[in-house]
């Protein structure tokens, strides 16, 4: 089983900056695709920044030459770094991880418990 584990968020002026971690457990499967997602109140949930095992990253339009999704691969542990937040922004982000025991497993998805981002205007 792949628990992720999210800190971080709260309340912040807009124009500031927060960082969320997400903490990966599960040594024996592989994680193709991690990823950060969003949901506002009313709204769908959407992807905010994903990262692939190869390194290759993408982003929402929305976020693009904002936000980050650094690794620390000794850690197990990614972060989504959001710089020059809007109120826009606000929202519960998520973690979502998509992985498999082995090659004869299919890939399943993962989502961490969730963490509320505020931001005040």
């Amino acid at each position: 089983q792949v628990q992720l584990v999210q800190s971080g968020g709260g309340l912040v002026q807009a124009g500031g900056s927060l960082r969320l971690s997400c903490a990966t457990s599960g040594s024996s499967f592989s994680v193709n695709y991690i990823a950060w997602y969003r949901q506002a109140p009313g709204e769908q949930r959407e992807l905010v920044a994903g990262i692939g095992s190869g390194g290759s990253t993408n982003y929402a339009d929305s976020v693009a030459g904002r936000f980050t999704i650094p690794g620390d691969n000794a850690k197990n542990t990614v972060y989504l770094q959001m710089n020059s937040l809007k109120p826009e922004d606000t929202a519960v982000y998520y973690c979502y991880a998509q992985a498999r025991r082995s090659a004869s497993y299919g890939w399943t998805a993962y989502w961490g418990q969730g963490t509320q981002v505020t931001v005040a205007s």
